[in-house]
């Protein structure tokens, strides 16, 4: 079985949306695009650079058309992004020319790729995906930025559908510009709801 990571740049208020530039997805009317860029330091380099390792991809379709129109033909700083499979979740696409791209279509193939033989899985950005992947408990590590800003307004990491599930922090760090960046490994047992009734 693979295990599932969930890597997401974040603002204190848990939007996601656009980290790297003004371009990369103002959907929404969101005007805050590369908005992480003030918060970069020798630590965050040095993280990224790690996660950037090989591995395999699992992606939302917004996520991936943005990728899919960058990183072909800029592999200088992830070398590895164009060898690695990458699963992309769309109900409306089913081709890409970009090498080892393959179209999933429903939770189900996730749970069926999830559970094969091969590399761990690594989801980047992917808002929608990120959040059907919580509501299914199919998330086994989270890597998160969180950068000391609050945007207001944007697409945001959770939302009320998620699997109540213990998480235990592996690995921390703090960047000189207040960047926390957290390692998450699940826990074996879920959060119980309390018995506690009103009188």
């Amino acid at each position: 079985m693979r295990k599932i990571t969930v890597l997401s740049m974040i603002s204190i208020d848990g939007v996601m949306q656009a980290p790297g530039g003004p371009d990369e997805d103002p959907s929404g009317g969101f005007n805050f695009g590369g908005w992480t860029r003030p918060f970069g330091d020798k630590i965050y380099g040095e993280v990224v650079r790690e996660e950037l390792q090989p591995a395999e991809y699992l992606l939302g379709r917004k996520t991936f058309e943005i990728w899919e129109n960058y990183w072909p033909n800029n592999t200088e700083f992830w070398p590895s992004i164009n060898e690695g499979n990458k699963y992309v979740v769309s109900s409306t696409r089913s081709h890409s020319d970009w090498n080892n791209t393959i179209f999933l279509k429903s939770v189900d193939t996730i749970k069926n790729l999830k559970n094969s033989e091969g590399m761990d899985i690594q989801t980047w950005g992917s808002s929608k995906l990120v959040q059907t992947l919580f509501e299914h408990n199919l998330v086994d590590e989270i890597r998160l930025k969180i950068h000391p800003v609050i945007l207001g307004k944007g697409k945001r990491l959770f939302d009320n559908g998620s699997v109540p599930t213990n998480f235990s922090l592996k690995t921390h760090l703090i960047t000189t510009t207040g960047v926390i960046i957290a390692h998450y490994t699940k826990s074996d047992n879920l959060i119980e709801p309390s018995n506690t009734t009103e009188t």
